[in-house]
């Protein structure tokens, strides 16, 4: 009776380790440093839920927002050593690790939202995808931040001229910074994490970001004017460590691949909501909002600065992302 009881209690516990086996779950992590509630957050909750939904539970994504893990370029960096699996970033700080990325940060490179998304997601986008792998990255997914507009707290934006003078804050990144000079501004590079407070204080007058930034992060608490200037098309991406990827499944790999794809489908869709209505929202909200400016203005106020991006990335290689169709 005793024998076959300890049997009994030996398949019992070999039984449960089997089936705790098939239940192990891999825990990882993947921040943003906008709020949940943000065309960020949305493509990360998305993505969380459809890979835990692809993979039966093996994986469990944790999201973090508001920049807990740090900024953009702290969480990419983390991602590179391999301290944390995956970001969703802009691609504002990316050049630092991937320099091929540069181009795509060039003013008035693209007509509009559906443009940019063709060339990112034709040949071009995914091609440059491909470059993330040697720097320690799987670059899973483009996704979208949206068209960048002025915000500052001193004057109306109706001309290049009025942003002479300004001190603004911008992203980690040469060609921004480059080409804000251009105009005559200021330029205080800065995380994301610690703009609000920058501009609270009056360390920096403006900043420039997309209208779901502007809305998610509450700058019209700190700023009074709001120009549509859409001067730089700000994609985002979803980076993994390469290691980590490298050592998934097939099945698992496609998994996190396609999830990454569905993400930017809910966070492009949250990007077009918050344009539509974000306008009204800011104006509700107390801001000045100039929607139209004569862009050719703003495009010849940069000619020197674009005759030496032409020089850095080829004329021919700007002028195939200007000039791309879909297919």
């Amino acid at each position: 009776m005793n024998l076959s009881l300890s049997r009994l209690a030996v398949g019992l516990v070999l039984g449960l380790g089997i089936a705790s086996a098939a239940l192990a779950q891999t825990t990882m992590k993947i921040s943003i440093s906008t709020s949940q509630n943000s065309h960020q957050g949305v493509a990360i909750d998305t993505f969380a839920k459809e890979v835990a939904a692809r993979t039966n539970g093996r994986y469990k994504i944790e999201t973090f927002y508001n920049g807990s893990l740090g900024g953009e370029r702290e969480s990419i960096e983390a991602v590179q050593l391999g301290t944390q699996e995956l970001a969703f970033s802009s691609t504002g700080p990316v050049p630092n690790f991937v320099p091929e990325a540069k181009i795509l940060d060039v003013p008035f490179l693209f007509t509009d939202k559906a443009h940019a998304r063709a060339v990112l997601d034709g040949p071009i986008g995914q091609d440059m995808l491909t470059k993330f792998d040697a720097k320690g990255f799987k670059a899973l997914a483009w996704a979208e931040n949206g068209f960048r507009h002025m915000t500052n707290s001193k004057r109306d934006v109706k001309a290049p001229e009025d942003l002479k003078g300004l001190k603004m804050r911008t992203m980690e990144n040469p060609v921004h910074i480059a080409a804000y000079k251009g105009f005559g501004i200021i330029t205080t590079p800065m995380a994301f994490p610690e703009v609000f407070t920058a501009l609270q204080q009056g360390t920096v007058d403006g900043q420039e970001n997309p209208l779901p930034v502007i809305i998610s992060a509450k700058f019209d608490q700190v700023q009074k004017h709001l120009t549509l200037t859409g001067h730089v098309y700000s994609p985002c991406i979803f980076v993994m460590n390469k290691a980590a990827f490298d050592k998934l499944s097939a099945a698992d790999k496609k998994a996190f691949l396609d999830a990454a794809k569905e993400g930017t489908k809910a966070n492009r869709a949250r990007v077009d909501a918050d344009d539509a209505k974000g306008v009204a929202d800011l104006r509700a909200k107390g801001m000045t909002v100039i929607e139209t400016v004569d862009k050719t203005k703003f495009v010849a106020a940069l000619a020197p600065v674009n005759a030496d991006f032409e020089k850095q990335f080829g004329k021919a290689n700007l002028d195939k992302i200007r000039n791309y169709k879909a297919q």
